[in-house]
């Protein structure tokens, strides 16, 4: 449609048709055997409501989607189509690493490639919008939703965020394989208190401008056609009905012209909030902040018609949200063709076909870190292994929010091994259960909870511990169940589950040679593994390919080269804990510990046990000291600052060189580094590289005293090593 068409069809829409656009309802609405009763009765969802309603969430596949879109616009007085969303996290049937995990790729451009696989699968099963990505800045791993961001540094999830939306959305959303995406939750919504989701968020206005907005600034750059709302406050004030924070910093200063939606009944959420009286003033707060879509609440629906009557909202506000969510309909070509790319013979085609599952092994063994390796990785074939732990014949991979995946398409860890070169020397044993009898976890589709009796649980863990007696080797599958991350799993003790501590204590008894392959969606606090394990391998929750990624590792086959996106704090005393902190009037000088009035702990380190950017490789690289290309220079300059390179080691690897900036002085205070750059480099034994970045003045700009982001003149150091907490620096100065 031109854009006077959209303008003649809003005009010619009744008000009740305009209402409903902005309701979006879960797909059981939709299904033949909905009915309305319980809760949905009291949201006051009618039957004309849902006849008219704008969007759906929840659904998918193409048979389906088509049947509900070809019913709904029979009866839809002017035929406008339904948009389908759902949470499409990190692959659709192909479910590839957590964002996390993705994060630690260091590769936005392969994340940008696996969200392109994503929308090819999504859009060929009748969907349109994904909420994703997650632009939140996450540094407490307390939070259960670390999962779903790239980590805790501002320019990496900015590259991510970009990344994803033109992955997902492509060159333009009527092109097949295109679906839109929504950055969320805007905003500040990964600094929850006390690492509590849906607590208060309290940031000044500096650190929420300066270190959490930019990542949903890059995403609406790059295009983004939706953002959502956060469940938080800010300043005090509920995300959703915020206006400054809507109106102002996202339209105005972002320049953001596309759909806004809530989260899960947010809308309603801020009269528990303490913020509205009842659902018409959260209805009337909601729309004057410029939501567009109230997701599954029913306020919208339930009061815009009285409050429009009574004046207290205009036509032309309602109007204005109507304008963009049919733009949205528009770009996606959904009034020439309402079925889009639903096809059911293109989803046996697409989805988890071998160009997409290898695609997915290759993220998995981009995205695993190793954090230790005492000369035991990679695996000696020759020698007798045995497998322990409950993720060995875990068969269910995937993170929590992978809601479309299917465990039975992804290989166990045995069943990986056992296809490869590893299997000639290997034994299994579980070992333990995931979990200790007196956790239950809820998720989104299952509910777990393993009653064990305390007998059989000691007759796995006597089993465990005399199949390492006869081993060379131990390599132990542990970590956090899938459901002990995500949404609404914080978490006050991150260590693995006490029966699987229990269990690693027991097998490190009799056998020292013991690696830790590590399934999590967040650090953990592993103190007492790295103490005794002789190699610790991070795999996340890599997805439908990671088992067979891990034995690519294991085996030698591939060279890890992850990086953590976020710090593994040395205990959880220290969370919040993140590289790029400010040094404080009385920073802590290591190895002076007996300075007692310096700004540290008594008992534990103020340095996480591992920090961002941190990853070892089956090689070793030498990285030659900073030299720079001039020790001055101005604004309309740049410096290139440059290091060699050179794998000193005897086998194949990759290096991701990482450069940081200090400002030294400044007119706010600065991070003692902050990434500004990266480079990975691959090299065979004994090669060099040279690897140069240039500084320019963007990359000295801040959020100054004076509110605008600036540089200004002074002294700068940069560091270029493998990790944050390199000290390889230069010093140069900004001058006039």
């Amino acid at each position: 449609m031109t854009k006077q068409e959209l303008r003649n069809l809003l005009e010619e829409m009744s008000l009740e048709e305009k209402i409903d656009q902005m309701n979006q309802l879960a797909g059981g609405f939709f299904t033949e055997d909905s009915v309305i009763t319980g809760p949905m009765a009291e949201m006051g969802i009618t039957e004309e409501n849902i006849s008219l309603t704008g969007s759906v969430l929840g659904l998918s596949g193409a048979a389906l989607l088509k049947e509900i879109q070809k019913k709904y616009m029979e009866k839809h007085p002017h035929k406008i189509p339904l948009l389908f969303m759902m949470d499409i996290i990190n692959g659709f049937k192909t479910i590839f690493p957590i964002p996390l995990g993705q994060g630690a790729t260091f590769e936005p451009e392969l994340s940008g490639r696996l969200a392109r696989i994503a929308a090819r699968e999504a859009s060929a099963s009748g969907l349109h919008v994904t909420f994703s990505p997650m632009a939140d800045l996450v540094r407490d791993a307390r939070w259960g939703r670390v999962m779903e961001s790239t980590g805790e540094d501002p320019y990496l999830n900015s590259l991510f965020t970009e990344a994803m939306v033109k992955g997902y959305q492509g060159e333009d959303l009527r092109e097949e394989g295109s679906i839109a995406a929504c950055v969320k939750h805007f905003a500040g919504y990964g600094a929850p208190d006390a690492g509590r989701d849906y607590n208060t968020v309290e940031l000044s206005s500096h650190s929420l401008r300066e270190f959490y907005l930019p990542a949903y600034e890059a995403g609406i750059c790059a295009g983004s056609a939706l953002v959502m709302t956060s469940f938080n406050t800010i300043e005090g004030v509920p995300a959703t009905g915020n206006r400054h924070l809507m109106r102002k910093i996202l339209r105005e200063e972002m320049g953001f012209d596309g759909v806004l939606i809530s989260d899960w009944a947010a809308i309603e959420e801020m009269i528990f909030h303490g913020y509205c009286r009842n659902r018409k003033d959260a209805a009337l707060r909601a729309a004057r902040a410029g939501v567009d879509i109230d997701m599954m609440a029913g306020i919208y629906s339930e009061n815009f018609r009285k409050l429009v009557q009574s004046g207290e909202i205009s036509m032309e506000l309602i109007d204005e949200s109507v304008m963009r969510i049919l733009e949205l309909k528009n770009k996606l070509g959904l009034f020439e063709n309402p079925y889009k790319d639903a096809d059911e013979q293109k989803e046996k085609e697409v989805i988890l076909c071998r160009e997409h599952r290898t695609l997915a092994r290759e993220a998995a063994r981009k995205s695993f870190v190793l954090l230790k390796n005492e000369e035991i990785l990679p695996l000696d074939k020759k020698k007798k292994t045995a497998y322990i732990g409950p993720y060995t014949e875990r068969r269910n991979l995937m993170g929590s929010w992978s809601l479309t995946g299917d465990e039975k398409d992804i290989a166990t860890l045995k069943e990986a091994v056992m296809n490869s070169a590893l299997g000639e020397n290997a034994v299994f044993c579980c070992g333990s259960p995931m979990l200790d009898n007196d956790v239950s976890l809820e998720g989104f589709q299952d509910c777990i909870k393993e009653e064990i009796p305390r007998e059989e649980q000691e007759r796995m863990l006597a089993k465990a511990e005399e199949t390492a007696r006869n081993a060379e080797i131990v390599v132990m599958a542990l970590g956090e169940d899938r459901l002990q991350s995500g949404e609404a799993t914080s978490r006050a003790d991150i260590q693995i589950p006490g029966i699987q501590q229990e269990l690693f204590e027991r097998v490190c008894r009799v056998n020292h040679q013991v690696i830790v392959v590590l399934f999590c969606g967040r650090p953990l606090d592993i103190r007492k593994i790295a103490e005794k394990a002789k190699g610790i391998l991070v795999a996340w929750l890599p997805g439908t390919e990671g088992a067979g990624a891990i034995t690519d590792v294991l085996s030698g086959d591939y060279s890890p080269c992850g990086k953590l996106p976020m710090s593994f704090p040395y205990c959880v005393g220290q969370v919040p804990v993140h590289y790029n902190e400010y040094a404080t009037g009385r920073p802590h000088v290591p190895g002076k510990d007996k300075d007692r009035f310096r700004s540290k702990y008594l008992d534990i380190p103020n340095t996480p046990l591992y920090p961002f950017g941190y990853g070892l490789s089956y090689t070793e690289f030498s990285i030659s000291p900073v030299e720079l290309s001039s020790s001055s220079m101005t604004r309309q300059g740049q410096i290139t600052a440059s290091v060699m390179v050179r794998n000193t080691g005897n086998v194949k690897g990759t290096e991701t060189v990482q450069m940081y900036i200090h400002d030294i002085a400044a007119s706010v205070v600065r991070p003692v580094k902050e990434l500004k750059s990266f480079l990975k480099v691959t090299l065979e034994p004994g090669e060099e590289q040279k690897v140069s970045f240039a500084i320019t003045d963007r990359e000295l700009r801040f959020l100054s005293e004076n509110g605008i982001w600036e540089s200004e003149l002074g002294e700068f150091e940069v560091f270029i090593g493998g990790s944050s907490a390199t000290e390889n620096a230069a010093v140069f100065s900004l001058t006039l």
